[in-house]
């Protein structure tokens, strides 16, 4: 095959993904065009002015969180994401074998002491 040979073939192979992401892109293009041009445009003091759960705000909204919260979402996130690698796992237990069990069974031990760390130094109390 010559390389003009190579590349054609190279091109008609990929040519679907390159017509699906122009597709994907043209859909959101039009979507976001129409959507401007279609919505109703009634700028009035009531709906320009801002609300919270459908009530006048009575402070600042940027006031500032507590850390606490910052780490319970951190401490959410990483937990969720170790769950999340029990899944693959489990699909391919059977091809993976006691060496696959034993290390799971690793990741799991370590999954709990970061757990009961984090439940000692109070890390998951919301108060």
């Amino acid at each position: 095959m010559s390389g003009t040979e190579l590349l054609l073939d190279y091109l008609t192979r990929y040519f679907p993904i390159l017509l699906f992401i122009i597709i994907a892109l043209a859909f959101g293009v039009v979507t976001l065009l129409v959507s401007y041009f279609v919505q109703p445009k009634y700028p009035e003091a009531e709906k320009l002015s801002p609300y919270e759960c459908g009530s006048e705000p009575f402070s600042d909204a940027r006031m500032p969180f507590p850390v606490r919260y910052y780490i319970f979402a951190m401490l959410f996130v990483i937990f969720d994401i170790e769950v999340i690698f029990l899944y693959p796992w489990a699909v391919v237990f059977d091809k993976i074998g006691l060496i696959g069990l034993v290390e799971m069974l690793v990741f799991i031990a370590l999954f709990l002491v970061a757990y009961v760390y984090a439940w000692r130094k109070g890390a998951l109390e919301w108060d």
